[in-house]
């Protein structure tokens, strides 16, 4: 169906930089940038895959000696990034010091009414890597595979809790869509990321979650939790190449989702360059590369006048989507 192929256009998204529509502004960082500590933000909770990325990143840039002034990363959670969004729009408008993660939420909360800003606002840098969603819950759950859950969603959905942050909510919708049910009736319970999502699975507060893989990665590997499906093409690889996808289970939903760089609005363009030659060196290290393989992510660093023409266009079929779900505003 349509609404599922749409799917392929989210994975699409990716960030870029040009001087309309991103908030680029003009003027100069000044010789020597950065000549002080530049702040990485994690608009999320610890373990999160927003924290994750500023970790695995800032850990990268730092062992491959590719910045050389320190890069603390702090977690400013709230609202599923929207939060810290206005902070930097309204508060911190120009400064080359601070850089922060985001992915699809800049463009679904604004979509969905969450946010008055979007990725229009802000300095759009660079796509890093996409991952896919996975589907959890614990080993001892009386939900052992895919279909138990959805039918039992299906059945009495008040009765099935789960656990999702503001944009983990559409795919989840969409395998229960494809499955001919509601997704409005969907019993979600709003987390900011895998680290509250995984606590509340183990203290059965929820039956289940959905997150990036990178979020459940350690306890899944641990068997802490059991992987239900994963909204992928193919299985996964490694540890994790047990966990059937959704599609072999009957649901034809496939999604994954990017994760990229942004900064004020206003930044400085030779900042904007600094970072997206550090970045781009960064995805090609080794380092980087281990990173990437351990966590099951997919590198694809984007950037550019190329990389705003798809915003548009993802913006758009992701409106789509939200509204096929009744999720838009």
């Amino acid at each position: 169906m349509r609404q599922r192929r749409l799917v392929a256009a989210i994975a699409a998204a990716v960030l870029g930089v040009s001087a309309c529509g991103t908030g680029q502004g003009g003027g100069t960082a000044g010789s020597g940038y950065p000549r002080k500590p530049v702040t990485v933000t994690a608009p999320s909770e610890p373990g999160s895959g927003w924290d994750t990325t500023a970790r695995a990143l800032v850990q990268t840039l730092q062992k491959e000696n590719l910045v050389d002034k320190p890069l603390p990363v702090q977690n400013r959670p709230g609202a599923t990034g929207a939060v810290w969004l206005s902070k930097m729009v309204t508060a911190n408008k120009g400064d080359p010091y601070q850089i922060a993660v985001t992915s699809t939420p800049i463009m679904s909360n604004s979509l969905r009414g969450l946010s008055k800003h979007s990725y229009q606002d802000v300095t759009m840098i660079a796509k890093l890597f996409s991952e896919y969603y996975t589907i959890a819950t614990t080993p001892d759950s009386k939900y052992k595979e895919l279909p138990d859950l959805i039918n039992a969603i299906k059945k009495n959905p008040k009765s099935v809790p789960i656990g999702a942050a503001g944009d983990d909510r559409l795919p989840f919708s969409l395998v229960v869509m494809a499955a001919g049910g509601d997704p409005e009736k969907i019993n979600f319970v709003n987390y900011e990321g895998g680290g509250e999502q995984t606590t509340a699975l183990l203290n059965g507060d929820i039956d289940a979650a959905i997150a990036g893989v990178s979020e459940l990665r350690g306890q899944l590997v641990a068997k802490k939790l059991s992987g239900l499906g994963v909204l992928k093409e193919d299985r996964l690889e490694g540890d994790l190449a047990d966990i059937p996808t959704a599609k072999e289970q009957g649901y034809d939903v496939t999604l994954d989702n990017w994760r990229g760089v942004y900064g004020p609005p206003g930044m400085p363009k030779d900042a904007v360059k600094y970072w997206q030659d550090v970045l781009k060196k960064a995805m090609e290290t080794k380092s980087w590369q281990k990173t990437a393989e351990r966590n099951q992510w997919d590198t694809a660093y984007l950037q550019g006048k190329e990389m705003n023409d798809y915003l548009s266009t993802t913006n758009a079929e992701l409106k789509k989507a939200l509204e096929s779900t009744g999720d838009a505003k």
